[in-house]
Parts: C-alpha cells; structure tokens; sequence
C-alpha cells in the first residue's frame, strides 16, 4: 500500500508530490495528459508577487509570494530569472501616488530580497520614449522574475521519481473509493489500467478537481470551482531590451509585454469565465482583439491581429469566492479536507499560483499530517531541482558550459544550459562536436535531446518536445515539426 496517491500533473500536484517523497513518504501522481498539458503550461510565465493583488488586500499572498520568488530564485537559477518591469502612469486611471505607494509596499512585504527595488522612471528618455507614445511621460520600474512554467513541473516530477514517487503520465482516474482505512483507486491508461491503494489522496486536478471530488464521494461533494479562462498573445518582438512591460487597461485589468524566447514579445492575459471543453481550450477573438487593443493604447506602433504568430490559453481553477467580477476573484489557494470520522482522507486543492507552489504543498503536508503519519520535516526551500545546482551565477555556469563544449553554438548552449542546467551533460553525453549529438532538426534541437527528453523527462509526443519540454515549435517550421514526430515514431497528440 501507497501512502499517498496525487492526482494531476500540474504544479501543485507534482510540487506536493516531490515534497512528499522527499520526506520518505511512498508516492504514486497520476496525470490523465502529459505533465503541465493544461493551466501549468498557460500562465503568463512569472515568478511574482502580484502587485496587482495589493488592491484587492490580499497581503498575505502578497507577502507569501514575495519570499517564495526569493527560494525559487534560489533552488531554480537555470528556469528562473529575473526580469525588470516597467509600469507606465496613465492620466485618469490609477493616481502617481497610489501606484507609488503600491511599490513601496512591494518592495517591503517580502523581507530579505535580492532584487533592485522600485523607482520612477522618465518614459519620455530613451528607451521607451521610442517604444511608447508620447503621451506616457512618467512611469515606474520594479522587479519580479520570469520562469518557464512546464519546465519548473517537469523538473518537480523528475525530482519525486528520484527520490522514489511513481509517476504515471497518461494515467486517467476513473474509480475511487474507500476501503476500509484506505483509498482503493483504478487507473487506466491507452493499454490497459492498474487498481492502486494509498492511505490518503491528494486532489489536485485543476479544472478537474470538482469532478475527482464528485467521483471519490459519490457526488457529496460540493461544488468550489469558478473556471476563468485566460489568454496570451505571441507577436515578433516589439521592443529591444530585456525589460518588459505591465499596462493598465481601462476595464480596471493589467496587460504584460515580455520578451519571449527572444525573438517574439509574450501579451497577456485575460480574465473570461469559462465554458465548454476544458480538454480543448483556446483564444477567441475577442480576446485576441483585447490584448491587441489593450497593448496598442501603449505601444507607438499599434498590435494588430495579423501580428500574432502564436496563441495559448488555459483555465484558471480558482476558488468560487462570489467575487463580481473574474478579475477580483481570489488568487490564493484553499484546502477542502473530506475525512468523515477516522476514514481515510481526500485533500482537494483550489487556485493556486506557480510561484507559491511549493509553499503550498508544505502547508498540504501540515493538513495531511492530522490524519496520517507524514515523516520528516519541510525541506524543499534548500533543496535545488535538478540541474539548478551551480554556483557563481547563471552568466558564470554558461561560461562554463561554452568551455566545455565551444562547438555548440552559442545560442543553442544558452538555450540548452537555461532548460537543463548542470544536467546538460546527460543530454549531450560524450559527443565531441554537433554532429555527434545526431540529427539536427532545426533550431538547435538534435537527436540526442528529443532521446533524452523521452528517456528522462516522460516526453511522449512531439508536442511534449516542442511546446511544452521547450518552446521550439514557435521557432521552427511545420515541417521540422513533423520531422520529428516521423523520426522518433511518436505522433502529435
């Protein structure tokens, strides 16, 4: 018997079950999909604080958010980064004075930090002055960090393999019920199913989680979720430099324009309640127009449709906190524990963020630990994922990366030392040139690499490869894409 079954490869769900095989436990995740193939996947790619969530009071997911990007910078330097955000000042939205007293808040609630922090900026000075229109004169800059959202859950359930969880990718809970002091769970994949038992389970479904809840008691649970979709826009890069932007919309919402993959600019997101299929989410055009609109108050060259090379969109399971609006409606995560009696416990987890993650699933140890025995003590603010551990800096690691392998050509070694960090010599094992490292698919992305992704980092796909494992497929053509999903017999999913 399992002491713990998680179900739903996401953030929270292979976050708590890394932190829960660390301290000993026996784990099994089960993701219906691939890992980070919904929510996780479609965040707008940051490490923060939410400034935003300052004038909803939220402080302390605030504060909880700020020292978590603090570790995450900490145990990720290769996934995590940090990025400058400028926040232009727009007449007749928010005043100078509450946007600067919302940044000295910011800059304080975290604690110890080892960011710059906030000041005013003069917008009608190079750069921006080029970038934007002439009517935005001042403005702010503060910092928060970018990360890549799939990789951080890959490199969660990597680290739980490792450290002996289970970890069952295109694996579908269809039965679970109680027996006795235990969960007696089916789990079926394409070829067949296995019957798991665990002494407690972890719901951590995302847009599912309503229906794993409904499923484990027979339809006594109640319903928690508000499904708010949000989407993102990629354009070719708009602006030079490696600061991004936040805008204030008119609707009382913010707009990001990042620097994405380097050659294209990241514009989102929005707030829509959704319905429909949850497996099959995606942009429409009304919300591609609103972040065109949106990013053209700002921007002296407007964004327009025909500008958008590339869109992803995906649902956001908050908690149902009756707020009016989608905007307003809580970021912050809730517990709800079913255990009636001394039965065996069901853990359901609400909303979320990326970056508080990993707090999270130490406050889920906490819940499960007044039903079950949970071994050992927090341990993952120390403890770097896998490749993150190098020291001296990122621009200090890639030095050494190009020392030891001066034939990668510079931007592939940046990008493979950002992805796999000290693990990149498991990729390029002893190959002593390019060609070594076998076919080359494009955009830097070789044999060697789709190999070890498959072997190491449960790819089965090509979209596994190219849009979640990496962001290759927004670099390459369709017909590198099929190449390699032809040449590695595996099929887009």
């Amino acid at each position: 018997m399992d002491d713990l079954l998680v179900i739903g490869g996401g953030i929270n769900g292979t976050g708590i079950a890394r932190d829960a095989a660390g301290r000993g436990m026996s784990v099994v995740l089960a993701e219906k999909d691939d890992l980070a193939s919904h929510t996780s996947s479609a965040s707008t790619k940051l490490v923060h604080g939410g400034l935003r969530y300052l004038e909803h009071y939220e402080f302390r997911l605030v504060r909880e958010s700020l020292r978590e990007r603090e570790v995450l910078l900490r145990i990720a330097p290769h996934i995590v980064r940090p990025l400058r955000f400028v926040l232009p000042h727009d007449e007749g939205l928010r005043p100078r004075w509450m946007l600067r007293l919302g940044l000295f808040l910011y800059d304080r609630l975290g604690g110890n930090r080892s960011l710059p922090g906030s000041h005013a900026l003069d917008l009608s000075a190079p750069p921006h002055d080029a970038i934007l229109k002439d009517r935005f004169v001042h403005g702010f800059a503060y910092s928060d960090c970018w990360v890549d959202d799939a990789r951080l859950v890959v490199l969660n359930a990597l680290d739980a393999r490792e450290r002996g969880a289970r970890v069952l990718t295109r694996t579908r809970c269809t039965a679970l019920e109680r027996a006795g002091d235990h969960w007696r769970a089916t789990l079926r994949t394409r070829s067949g199913g296995e019957t798991v038992t665990a002494r407690a389970v972890v719901n951590a479904a995302g847009p599912w989680v309503d229906d794993i809840a409904a499923l484990a008691t027979a339809g006594r649970a109640e319903a928690h979720l508000r499904l708010v979709q949000g989407s993102h826009i990629v354009i070719r890069r708009k602006f030079a430099g490696p600061h991004a932007y936040i805008f204030q919309n008119r609707d009382g919402r913010i707009v990001f324009a990042i620097p994405y993959e380097n050659d294209f600019t990241l514009i989102g997101t929005t707030d829509r309640l959704f319905e429909g299929d949850r497996d099959a989410v995606a942009i429409s055009d009304e919300e591609r127009d609103y972040l065109c609109n949106a990013a053209s108050e700002y921007f002296s060259e407007p964004v327009r449709p025909a500008d958008v090379v590339s869109t992803y969109a995906g649902i956001r399971p908050l908690y149902e906190d009756n707020a009016a609006s989608n905007a307003t409606v809580t970021r912050d995560y809730v517990f709800a524990v079913d255990a009636p009696g001394d039965a065996p416990p069901l853990l359901s987890i609400f909303g979320g963020k990326i970056t508080t993650y990993r707090k999270l699933a130490e406050h889920a140890m906490e819940r499960l630990a007044r039903h079950i025995r949970v071994p050992g003590k927090p341990w993952t603010a120390d403890a770097t994922l896998p490749g993150g551990d190098f020291a001296g800096g990122f621009d200090a690691f890639l030095g050494e990366v190009g020392a030891l392998w001066p034939w990668l050509p510079a931007a592939t070694a940046q990008r493979m030392a950002r992805a796999y960090g000290t693990r990149i010599e498991r990729v390029i094992g002893s190959a002593q040139s390019l060609a070594g490292l076998g076919r080359n698919y494009g955009s830097g992305l070789t044999e060697a690499e789709v190999d070890y992704l498959r072997r190491e980092e449960f790819a089965q796909t090509a979209e596994d490869v190219l849009w979640r494992r990496s962001k290759l497929g927004l670099h390459m053509a369709s017909d590198a894409r099929e190449n390699v999903a032809a040449a590695h017999d595996i099929d887009f999913a």
